[in-house]
């Protein structure tokens, strides 16, 4: 059987991104969502070749290019979390291009580079989970926030986009000066950049354990903005909210699944420092409170979708407290099918309507399909049993209790709680209330009577995968367990 190494996977999407990007500038007569297509189709065959990749040199005996790049279980398993987001992204970006086609009303240039830009954004993160060496974490991290510095204020004819995309890159690269000044200072303790070898020097006792606790603190500083944990959380809300839709699902997603991944690799090189641990614990309980007590007063979906990822956030710190990197890993799986979810929903039903929680009274009425993914997304994000989501939650608070974290369990119970009363307002919204108001499928009228929202055959499968994965994950969790044994 034809084996393949790990970077031909990175190098096959970086083509895919240049001959896209090609395709755009050079041939005008074309409808440019050919080319999402094009790049769904490129993801997929990626994603099938990860699943045939030559064995790796292990990281004790890794030299020259593999002292800084890991093919290990982790890495490939979120190498293949990273394509299927990016293709699912990419499905939503197809039902978003009325959107930005309206922020370029002479032309329909800005498709290409809408459609491109998600893919070099998936090389970087594939890139990132396999980087075991801070110069490798510093250059993947920078392709990954670039490509979103772009996407976030893709349509910038929009002011409220524009306000997100400036706050955006000045707090990001805020938190790229604190992880260059903090890879700086471990660097002058340990004399060393690899992950491996600097927990090597900090056994040691001769190393000044406390410089390379400020270096760890400034790393985790910028690792905190990526992850959107308190109190780095702060340009969450805005930007989640003022960026096309489908680019504030991938930033929820695909960004903060390679950040845990970094995080895990960098606090088990630190795991000799126990401040470290006492540190990331507080950090998760600031989250979890913050970001549900947050979430409750919301009217506006897609900011509640805000706080809840900062939440989320909480919940998957402490699976990083108690270094279970299985727990931390079906919790983000589950995270990727609710979130993408609900945000597939939001992007459909926000064109008809809008954003508001109250513009998806009656969608049970006006889309069963629709208001019915969105009830399997609700519910699973809140933790209700039969949903991934739950499962995702129960592998967290064990893993904690085999730790005797007894303040996150609390903490992260009352959390649940929380939870449950700002997403169940959504499913309320759906169900209860009758529609409020006269909506027409495109180029119909209006009138009294209520008409359903029209979903492409595309966007009805992708949804329907998720749903079933989603309710398939919370009955039948050995399907992704056994994938992630030994990770």
């Amino acid at each position: 059987m034809m084996r393949i190494t790990a970077p031909e996977l990175e190098i096959a999407v970086l083509v895919l991104g240049m001959a896209i990007l090609m395709v755009e500038a050079f041939v005008t007569k074309i409808d440019k969502r050919t080319l999402a297509f094009a790049a769904i189709a490129g993801l997929a065959i990626v994603f099938l070749a990860s699943f045939f990749v030559a064995p790796f040199p292990p990281q004790n005996q890794a030299t020259g290019f593999w002292s800084f790049y890991s093919a290990d279980r982790l890495s490939i398993f979120f190498k293949q979390f990273a394509l299927v987001t990016t293709i699912f992204v990419v499905i939503m970006m197809i039902d978003y291009a009325p959107v930005v086609r309206s922020s370029f009303p002479t032309s329909q240039d800005g498709l290409g580079e809408f459609f491109a830009l998600p893919i070099f954004t998936c090389a970087g993160l594939m890139y990132l989970v396999s980087a075991i060496d801070f110069v490798f974490i510093f250059v993947s991290l920078e392709l990954v926030t670039i490509s979103f510095y772009v996407l976030v204020s893709f349509t910038r004819r929009n002011p409220v986009t524009l306000e997100a995309g400036a706050k955006y890159l000045v707090l990001s690269a805020l938190s790229t000066a604190f992880i260059v000044y903090g890879i700086a200072w471990i660097f002058g303790v340990t004399g060393q950049t690899n992950l491996q070898r600097i927990a090597e020097a900090l056994e040691n006792p001769s190393t000044d354990r406390g410089a390379a606790l400020l270096g760890m603190v400034f790393v985790l500083v910028a690792l905190g903005f990526k992850i959107a944990a308190v109190p780095f959380q702060i340009w969450v809300p805005d930007v989640y909210q003022g960026a096309p839709t489908p680019v504030t699902a991938y930033l929820s997603v695909g960004s903060k699944a390679a950040g845990f991944v970094v995080l895990l690799r960098v606090l088990q090189a630190f795991a000799t420092l126990p401040q470290a641990q006492r540190l990331i614990v507080l950090i998760a309980v600031l989250t979890l409170i913050y970001g549900n007590l947050a979430a409750l007063p919301q009217t506006n979906l897609k900011r509640l979708l805000a706080y809840s990822s900062i939440a989320h956030a909480g919940y998957l710190l402490i699976g990083v407290v108690c270094f279970d990197g299985q727990a931390v890993s079906f919790y983000l799986v589950a995270y990727l099918l609710m979130t993408l979810l609900s945000f597939a929903v939001l992007i459909i039903v926000a064109q008809q309507t809008g954003e508001e929680i109250s513009d998806f009274d009656g969608l049970g009425k006006r889309s069963p399909f629709l208001a019915f993914a969105m009830l399997i997304g609700m519910l699973s994000l809140a933790g209700l049993p039969f949903t991934a989501g739950f499962f995702g939650k129960f592998f967290i608070f064990y893993a904690a209790v085999l730790q005797r974290q007894i303040a996150l369990i609390a903490v992260g119970v009352i959390a649940v709680g929380c939870g449950f009363y700002y997403y169940l307002k959504v499913v309320r919204a759906m169900y209860w209330p009758a529609p409020t108001a006269s909506y027409s499928v495109a180029g119909g009228q209006s009138g009294d009577r209520i008409d359903t929202i029209p979903v492409s055959g595309l966007s009805r499968l992708a949804l329907s995968v998720l749903i079933i994965a989603t309710i398939w994950l919370g009955i039948y969790p050995r399907s992704i367990l056994d994938a992630l044994k030994n990770l």
